[in-house]
Order: structure tokens, then C-alpha cells, then sequence
């Protein structure tokens, strides 16, 4: 799914057969503007797709952008200006907030975690675990907070995880089936293992033929030991059980990436509005 496709879609789930309150209530040639106020300090995230918002509602909104995407924000400031039929804007409204108030939320606990990067090697991974139909906004939002964006689907890289393992019947398996389908069809997807003990990393190593060793579950010393027994032969990703508590400990192992799912579920959205002025 593109931004277009996610916009008419969710236009859609809202409208239905029109907004209704604004057709009773708004003449259908009155002209009036809005402003979009942020009530709460943090780090902006979803103005280009609020601006594709509009455009898609009405191509004759007249969008003025004061404050861009990445942006350090605080209560008082105004991000932008829509000008346009009164009823469009009401339209585009709430679509406009939800976006940008999750997004800006996402965005500003991404940056809190890159801070505490600061210094070493690693770098900050988003995942999958993201809401259905709104994940190319919340990708978008990571990317925007400092994080870099892992696999955006089942489509785009083998991550062999542990259920694959053990279906597959061991990691070995795993991986030749895998470099067998990538030959048969093909692709030149990247190969990602997920590891859970040193028994597995070594069987990883033996095998080969991948080009990401997953650490999943391990203490910030078993990171930092298995680190060391890769020495650089395949890029190293921790996951699992890691948060602003521990991060940096991690962080500290020199392991080359870590993930979280945190950074895009259990996340408060930022307080932005749209007002008439």
C-alpha cells in the first residue's frame, strides 16, 4: 500500500456518504482557514502526509508549511495554515490530527532512544509490529525520530525466526531451503537468523550463506559475548526484552543494530489541534 492508497482508504472508513454535519450546518461555497497548534513539546512528525491529505481532499487548498518534519516542537507553535472551502477542511480534519498526533508521538520516543545511542556504534531498528493499514505513516514516523527502518513486510527480506526453525527443523535447514528459494526464484533478498543461545549463533557461523545474525533474548553481557565470537563475519542485531532502562547497555556491547517494537506500539500520541482563525 502507497500514502495515496492509504488516504483514499481511510477517507473512505470516515466519510462513508458524506460528512453530514458540515453538508447541514457550512454553505458549500464558504471560504474559511484553519491552523494547525501544537499543544504539547516533542519532535513533529507527518507534515508531508498531512499535506497529501489535503491535496487529496481538495487540489485547491492553499497549504502554508511553518514547521517541517523533525522538527523540535512546543505548546504555542503552528505548524501550518489551510485556507479552502469550509467544508473540505472540515473534511481533511480529523484524518489530518490522527496522523499527525501518532506520527508526532512515534517520532518523539523515537528521539528520546536515538539519544541515549549517542556515542557507540549502534544503531536504532523499528519492526513489523506496527497497526494494520497505518504502518507506511508509523515507518515514516521512525525514520522521522532518528531510527532506521528494518524490513517494511514479509515481502522484503527472509527473517528466519524461531518458529521457521523449528518447523524447518533446525537453522541449517532453514537457511539452505531459504538460499535455494532465493536461487529458484530469483531474488536477491538479504537473509536475516534469529538466535536465541550460542548453540545457534555457532550453527549460524558454521552454515553461513546469511547476511544477519538476530540476538534475541540475550543479557547485554551474552550480546557482548557473542559479538565478540562473530567478529565481524555478519552484521549483529539485538531484540528482545530492551528498553530506555537498558538500552544503552546494550547499546554499549558493540553490537551494530538494535530493535524494538516499542517504537511504534504503546505509544502516546502527541497533542496537536486544527482551529479556525
Amino acid at each position: 500500500m502507497n500514502l495515496h492508497e492509504f488516504i483514499q482508504l481511510a477517507l473512505a472508513e470516515d466519510v462513508g456518504d458524506g460528512d453530514h454535519t458540515s453538508l447541514s450546518t457550512i454553505p458549500a461555497d464558504a471560504q474559511k482557514r484553519a491552523r494547525l497548534l501544537v499543544k504539547e513539546a516533542g519532535i513533529l512528525a507527518g507534515v508531508d502526509v498531512a499535506k497529501a491529505i489535503f491535496a487529496e481532499v481538495d487540489p485547491n487548498f492553499v497549504v502554508d508549511v511553518l514547521m517541517q518534519d523533525g522538527a523540535t516542537i512546543k505548546p504555542g507553535d503552528i505548524v501550518l495554515t489551510v485556507s479552502g472551502n469550509a467544508r473540505n477542511i472540515l473534511t481533511a480534519e480529523r484524518l489530518v490530527l490522527n496522523c499527525m498526533q501518532r506520527m508526532s508521538g512515534i517520532a518523539t520516543h523515537t528521539r528520546e532512544l536515538v539519544n541515549l545511542l549517542e556515542g557507540t556504534r549502534a544503531k536504532l531498528l523499528d519492526t513489523r509490529k506496527t497497526t494494520p493499514n497505518f504502518r507506511i505513516c508509523e515507518k515514516m514516523a521512525t525514520k522521522i525520530g532518528g531510527a532506521v527502518n528494518h524490513r517494511f513486510g514479509l515481502y522484503d527480506m527472509i527473517l528466519i525466526k524461531d518458529n521457521h526453525v523449528d518447523y524447518a527443523g533446525s537453522i541449517e535447514a532453514a537457511i539452505t531451503k531459504a538460499v535455494a528459494y532465493l536461487k529458484e526464484t530469483g531474488r536477491t533478498l538479504r537473509i536475516e537468523v534469529e538466535t536465541r543461545n550460542r548453540a545457534e549463533v555457532e550453527e549460524v557461523l558454521r552454515v553461513g550463506q546469511i547476511d544477519v545474525i538476530l540476538l534475541d533474548n540475550f543479557t547485554p553481557d551474552g550480546i557482548r559475548d557473542m559479538v565478540r565470537l562473530i567478529d565481524k563475519r555478519f552484521i549483529t542485531e539485538a531484540s528482545g526484552g530492551i528498553d530506555e532502562t537498558n538500552l544503552r547497555a546494550y547499546a554499549e556491547t558493540g553490537v551494530d543494530y538494535i530493535s524494538s517494537g516499542a517504537l511504534t506500539h504503546q505509544i502516546k500520541s502527541l497533542d496537536l489541534s486544527l482551529k479556525a482563525y
